[in-house]
This record gives C-alpha cells, sequence and structure tokens, in this order.
C-alpha cells in the first residue's frame, strides 16, 4: 500500500507536467504554422528546444545526484506554468512578435525538461522496491501514454473550439497539478559518500559508468537513432493541412493514435511484463516502429493513418517498458540523476533533432518522401544494431541481478 501511495502521488507530479507539455506543444505547433506556414518552423520547434536541453541536461543530472530531488521537480514544473502564461499573452496579442518569443518559450520548454526527466527517474528509482520495478515502469509508461492520448487532444479540441489562449491557459493549470503532486512526494535527500561535488568529476563518474556497461550503452544507441530518423509526430500540423486537408481537430487525433496504442500496450505489459527474450523483443518493437511509420506515409485516409500511428504506438511501448527496465535495474541509485541525464541526452536529443531532421527533410524531398525514408532508416538502424551489438539481442531481463 506504500509503494502505491508513493507512485500515485508521482504520477501526479508526471501526468500534470505531462498534460501541460503535450496541450503547449501541439498548440505551439498550430500557433506557428498559422503564422508562417512553413514546415521548416515545426522544424525549427525541435532545435529551439534542443539548445537549453542540451546545454543543461547533464548538469541537471549531477544536480538531481547532489542536491534535492523535490526541489529540482518543483522548479521544473514551475517553469511550465510561466511558460503556458507567457504564451498565453502573446496568443491574446499582447506580446509582439510573435514567432520569435514563441521560440524563446518554447527554450524555457527545454529547459524544465532537462530538469524534469532525471528528477523524476531518480525519484522513480528512489521510492519503487526493485523487484516491483519492472511492474510499476509499465504502469508508468501506460500512464504517460494515456497523458499523450489526452493532451493533444484536449489541445486540438480546445484549439478548435475555443482559442489558443484558453489552451495555454489549460496547459497552465495542468502545470499547477504537477506542483502540487511534488509536494506530496515523501523522498528524503541522500547524499552520497565519498564522490566528488565538483561537476566536471561527477559527470566523469556518470559517463563512464554508462561507457563501461555495454548493455546500456547499446540501448541509447539503439534509441537515440530510432528516434532520430523515426519521428513523423513533429510535422504532423503540416501533414493534416496538405494531405488530409483537415483542421486542428484531426491533429489532435492523429497525435493521440500513437499514445493509445502505447497506453493499452502499456497495460497489457505491466500485468505480462517481458522477462524473457527481451533483447530480441525490443529490436522487433522497433522494427515493428519502423514499418508503421512506413504505413502512415502512404495513407491518406485518417482512419488508415490513425491506424498505423496507433500500432507504432504499440511497438513504442514494447521499447520504453524494456529500454526504461535496463536502464534502471543496472543502475545504483547514487548515479541515476546522471545516467538518466545521459540517457535524456540521447533520447531527448534525438526527439528534438528528428524533429529539425523531418522538417528539413519535408522541405527537400517532399512531405510523405520523408515519412518512408524516416521509417526505412529505423530499420536499417535495427539490422546493424543486431549485428554489432550481441549483448543486446540475448538478454533477458530476469537474468538482470
Amino acid at each position: 500500500m506504500k509503494t502505491r501511495q508513493a507512485f500515485r502521488r508521482l504520477m501526479l507530479y508526471r501526468v500534470g507536467a505531462t498534460l501541460s507539455y503535450q496541450i503547449m506543444m501541439v498548440a505551439v505547433g498550430w500557433h506557428l504554422y498559422e503564422i508562417t506556414h512553413s514546415v521548416v518552423s515545426l522544424g525549427l520547434i525541435g532545435l529551439a528546444e534542443l539548445v537549453p536541453y542540451f546545454a543543461l541536461a547533464l548538469y541537471s543530472g549531477h544536480a538531481v545526484d547532489h542536491h534535492s530531488r523535490k526541489l529540482i521537480s518543483a522548479i521544473a514544473a514551475s517553469i511550465h506554468i510561466l511558460v503556458a502564461l507567457f504564451l498565453t499573452a502573446i496568443a491574446l496579442g499582447w506580446l509582439a512578435p510573435p514567432v520569435p518569443l514563441i521560440y524563446t518559450a518554447v527554450g524555457f520548454i527545454g529547459v524544465a525538461r532537462a530538469l524534469l526527466r532525471p528528477s523524476y527517474q531518480a525519484l522513480f528509482g528512489q521510492i519503487i522496491p526493485r523487484d516491483e520495478l519492472t511492474k510499476y515502469m509499465a504502469y508508468s509508461s501506460a500512464t504517460f501514454q494515456i497523458c499523450i492520448v489526452v493532451g493533444p487532444g484536449l489541445g486540438g479540441l480546445m484549439i478548435g473550439f475555443t482559442s489558443l489562449a484558453w489552451t495555454y491557459g489549460l496547459a497552465a493549470v495542468c502545470a499547477l497539478v504537477s506542483l502540487y503532486g511534488v509536494s506530496l512526494i515523501q523522498a528524503r535527500h541522500e547524499k552520497p559518500l565519498n564522490e566528488s561535488s565538483h561537476f566536471l568529476k561527477s559527470f566523469k563518474e556518470g559517463f563512464d559508468y554508462v561507457r563501461k556497461h555495454e548493455l546500456i550503452l547499446s540501448t541509447m544507441v539503439l534509441d537515440m537513432f530510432a528516434v532520430l530518423f523515426g519521428g513523423a509526430v513533429s510535422i504532423l500540423p503540416a501533414f493534416v493541412s496538405e494531405v488530409l486537408h483537415a483542421g486542428p481537430e484531426t491533429l489532435g487525433i492523429l497525435r493521440a493514435a500513437p499514445a493509445a496504442g502505447s497506453a493499452l500496450m502499456g497495460i497489457y505489459l505491466a500485468t505480462r511484463p517481458i522477462l524473457n527474450d527481451s533483447g530480441k523483443y525490443l529490436l522487433w518493437s522497433i522494427a515493428g516502429f519502423g514499418l508503421a511509420i512506413i504505413g502512415f506515409g502512404l495513407s491518406t485516409q485518417l482512419w488508415v493513418c490513425a491506424f498505423f500511428l496507433f500500432i507504432s504506438g504499440c511497438c513504442d511501448s514494447i521499447s520504453v517498458v524494456i529500454r526504461s527496465s535496463i536502464v534502471q535495474l543496472t543502475t545504483p541509485n547514487h548515479i541515476r540523476g546522471r545516467v538518466s541525464a545521459i540517457n535524456g541526452i540521447f533520447v531527448g536529443s534525438s526527439n528534438e533533432l528528428g524533429a529539425l531532421e523531418s522538417g528539413l527533410a519535408a522541405s527537400l524531398i517532399g512531405l510523405v518522401p520523408s515519412i518512408l525514408f524516416g521509417g526505412v532508416v529505423t530499420i536499417a538502424v535495427v539490422l546493424i544494431t543486431y549485428r554489432l551489438a550481441p549483448q543486446l539481442h540475448k538478454l533477458h531481463i530476469k537474468d538482470i541481478s
């Protein structure tokens, strides 16, 4: 019961922050495309978020391992609140010019993400018992993906039936819920023993740990390249407008489709965790993700597009649960913040660089060809990983001590 209560409080923090983020990013994408009508402007959203995220991620991992994880989580939630209010002012026309100010707001969202990811992962590993970690990891993934279903759906509906200002206001309310969740979390700050508090030495300790563990490193690299080339979500506003000739409500549906698949798969994995042949399932799931992206790119009907995105979400959920379990089970508590931050550099930067890559590729070779290219490269990455990382495809999670 104590573990369930701690998990629910941690989820309140994550749910609020995730809903706030998703609603803001859907609104920002539509807001910018409405002003610029440029797919490159959508790709630049990723770059605007990546630069501050990349600059702060490693230091935030160090901070999480040496300072209060609750305090860092509270700062991340507070930044979400302030950014949402700032975007509301832009949408109301109180601040101008809108485009550079929107990109500035996205930059601060990157700051919040740099703090949120390692603090959440460290708190999760601290309060969840090791023998229940895989189960709760699946519940966490399902909860996260449900938020990604609800967030874009709410964002699209709010834009379509109210206004951008009200949409950003809702994001601020969700961030307040996240801050409240942080206040409920009970986790003592455990000061590391015999470890350097100097940032560069601390970072080197985390980097050396990842470098010496082939399993963690190969998992991070695989995910980085798969996400880098397989992310079609960032250019969905252009796809909805140019291919489906629809509005923000359709954007909300398509943004929600992969998350719906991921949430349902996450719930399934919570009761039936993949403890045997985990590495093979990981590789097959990422290959399936690439195939689903190809199917999506070839589709011209809304519900066919939604179906393939749903399948991509199912595959992604399998990948996320297995990868997260590997990192949590093989990382000691005192270094979780730094390992999570390094993982965030691999995964987080590939999300934003993937958004930029998708935008630039769409402008150079066309919208649909860029999506197909991404799916093909994702499959190629899986084949290369299978050849170069035999330890990964032979992995059984139940054997990790």
